[in-house]
C-alpha cells in the first residue's frame, strides 16, 4: 500500500481521529486478521459472528500496527468510521452485523481503497465475473500480466464487500496491473466493488445458475453481472458463447472485444484437444498453440478471456500462448489433480459447487476415464439454489449417468437428490449409487473400494467439508 497518515484515512473514510495525531503514517499492510498485523499495518476492526475485530485492537497495535479502522472508539490510535444507512439498502449487512457498525467499516475500507486507485493514474484494473471461474481466470490473467509489468491479484476468492478492497490495498507505486475478481449476491453489488476500483477492462465469462436463490432467475443473475459492462472505461471481454453474456454489449460504453469458439470471436480457440488427464491443447487466433497445465476443457474458456486481456495490454499472441502453456494453478481446492503412490488420481475440486461447474467438473471426470480406469464421483450438497435446489440436485445425478460415470458416492442428506436422479437414470445399469450421511463414512467407503488406477473427483459446496475427503485420500497414501 502506498503511505497514508491517519489524518489522510480520516478525510478519505469522512471518520474522525481518536486517541492520534493523525501524523501515524500507514507503511505495512492493510489486515483485518489481528494475527497478520506487522509495522506500520492498518488493522481493519470488523465486527463478525463469532469475533469482534474491535476486541483485538489492542493486540494490533502490539504487534506493531499504526493504527486502527473501527465503527466504535478503541484505546489505540485510530480512526472511527461514520455510520451508515443499512436500513435502506445503501450498504453490505454482514452475518451478526446487528447494529451496522460491520457495514460501517467496510464502507470505510473500501474508501480508502478507492483513495489509493485514485492516487495511481498509471494503474490498470481489470475486473472480472461470472457465475464459475472467476478464480482461475483471475489466476491466469495475472500469470499473463506478470511479464507485462508488476501486478497484483487476490489470494484463493477474496472477491467480495472485504477481499477486494484488501486486494486493492496491496498495490503501490510500482505496481502496474491490479487484476479483480467480482461477486455478488444481489444486484447493485458488482456495481458498489467498480466504484471502490473503477475497472479499466472488465471481463464476463458467464451465467449460471450459481446464487439463484437470491437471484430469481438467470436474467436477474445476468443483470447483476453485467454491471461490471456497464462501469468498464476501456474494453470489455465478453463470452460469445454464452447469449446472455454476449448481450452485455449493449449495455457497455467500452469497446467489446468477444472470446469462444464461436466463427465471430475476437479471440478464438480452434482444434481443441483433450490429453488423459482433460488437459486441453488448442490454437489460438490460428497463429499459435497452447497447451494448458490446467484439467478441463472449461479452461479453455478461462484461457481465451486472459488471452484478450493481455493482447489489449501489448502482449503478442506468441507471448499470450507461452504464458498461458506456463501457466499453473494457483488457488487451491480447484481442479487439484494429484496421482498417489498406488495409482490413484485424486481431483479436489472442493472449493465450491454450482449446477455449472458441477456439470464441467464432471465432463472433466468423464474424459479422464479409460480401459481399466474407473471413475468415481463423491459429490455433496450444492447451495444457494432457491425453490430449484432438489430439481439442480437431481439433474447433476442424472447427468453422472448420462457420461458413464462409474460411481457415485452422495455425502450428506441435503445432497440426496443427486443419489435419486442417478439411481432414476441408471435403473437398468447395475451401478448402484451410493449416499453415505457423513465425510468418514465416505472415507471408508473409498479405501475399502479404491483401486490402482481409478479416478476421484470430490465436489461440493465448500460449506459442505468434502476437502476432507480429498485430504484423507491424499494423506493416507501419497
Amino acid at each position: 500500500m502506498i503511505p497514508l497518515t491517519l489524518r489522510e484515512i480520516a478525510l478519505a473514510t469522512g471518520g474522525r481521529l481518536h486517541n492520534a495525531t493523525g501524523d501515524e503514517t500507514v507503511t505495512g499492510s492493510v489486515e483485518f486478521d489481528s494475527r497478520q498485523v506487522g509495522a506500520g499495518g492498518l488493522f481493519i476492526a470488523v465486527p463478525g459472528e463469532r469475533v469482534d475485530g474491535h476486541d483485538f485492537a489492542a493486540a494490533a497495535i502490539e504487534k506493531g500496527a499504526a493504527g486502527i479502522l473501527a465503527a466504535r472508539e478503541v484505546d489505540a490510535p485510530s480512526v472511527i468510521v461514520p455510520p451508515v444507512d443499512v436500513a435502506h439498502g445503501t450498504a453490505y449487512v454482514l452475518a451478526g452485523d446487528k447494529d451496522g457498525s460491520g457495514a460501517a467499516v467496510l464502507a470505510g475500507l473500501a474508501a480508502i481503497a478507492r483513495a489509493v486507485v485514485d492516487r495511481l493514474p498509471d494503474l490498470t484494473v481489470v475486473g472480472v465475473t461470472g457465475s464459475s471461474g472467476k478464480t482461475s481466470t483471475k489466476d491466469l490473467i495475472s500469470q499473463v500480466l506478470e511479464p507485462l509489468g508488476p501486478t497484483v491479484a487476490p489470494p484463493g476468492s477474496f472477491n467480495n464487500e472485504l477481499g477486494h478492497p484488501w486486494t486493492v490495498l496491496r498495490v503501490d507505486e510500482s505496481t502496474r496491473y491490479l487484476v479483480l475478481e467480482l461477486s455478488a449476491r444481489g444486484a447493485g453489488h458488482i456495481r458498489a466493488l467498480c466504484e471502490t476500483a473503477p475497472p479499466n477492462i472488465g471481463v464476463v465469462l458467464n451465467v449460471g445458475t450459481a446464487h439463484l436463490s437470491e437471484f430469481g432467475s438467470r436474467e436477474g443473475i445476468a443483470q447483476a453481472k453485467g454491471e461490471l459492462a456497464e462501469a468498464a472505461s476501456d474494453v470489455v471481454v465478453l463470452n460469445a458463447d454464452d447469449p446472455l453474456v454476449r448481450a452485455m454489449a449493449d449495455r457497455t460504453k467500452a469497446r467489446v472485444v468477444l472470446v469462444g469458439t464461436a466463427e465471430d470471436a475476437d479471440v478464438r480457440a480452434t482444434d481443441i484437444q483433450l490429453d488423459d488427464q482433460a488437459r486441453a491443447t488448442f490454437r489460438l487466433n490460428d497463429t499459435a498453440t497452447v497447451t494448458l497445465g490446467l484439467h478441463g476443457a472449461h479452461h479453455v474458456g478461462n484461457a481465451l478471456a486472459a488471452a484478450a486481456v493481455a493482447l489489449e495490454l501489448g502482449a503478442t499472441v506468441e507471448d499470450v500462448a507461452a504464458s498461458l502453456s506456463g501457466a499453473r494453478r494457483r488457488s487451491a481446492r480447484r481442479m487439484e489433480v494429484t496421482t498417489r503412490a498406488d495409482g490413484v488420481t485424486v481431483v479436489n475440486d472442493s472449493y465450491n459447487a454450482n449446477p455449472d461447474s458441477m456439470a464441467a467438473g464432471l465432463a472433466t471426470l468423464a474424459s479422464m476415464s479409460g480401459p481399466g480406469r474407473r471413475t468415481w464421483a463423491v459429490l455433496g450438497e450444492m447451495r444457494e439454489l432457491g425453490d430449484n435446489s432438489a430439481e439442480a440436485h437431481e439433474e447433476i445425478g442424472r447427468l453422472v449417468a448420462r457420461l458413464g460415470i462409474d460411481r457415485l458416492v452422495v455425502v450428506g442428506e441435503p445432497a440426496g437428490a443427486i443419489q435419486h436422479g442417478a439411481a432414476l437414470e441408471r435403473a437398468d445399469t447395475g451401478k448402484e449409487p451410493v449416499l453415505v450421511p457423513d465425510v468418514e463414512t465416505a472415507v471408508a467407503l473409498l479405501d475399502t473400494e479404491l483401486r490402482p488406477g481409478d479416478v476421484v473427483m470430490v465436489k461440493a459446496a465448500n460449506l459442505a467439508g468434502l476437502w476432507r475427503v480429498a485430504d484423507a485420500l491424499l494423506g493416507s497414501r501419497t
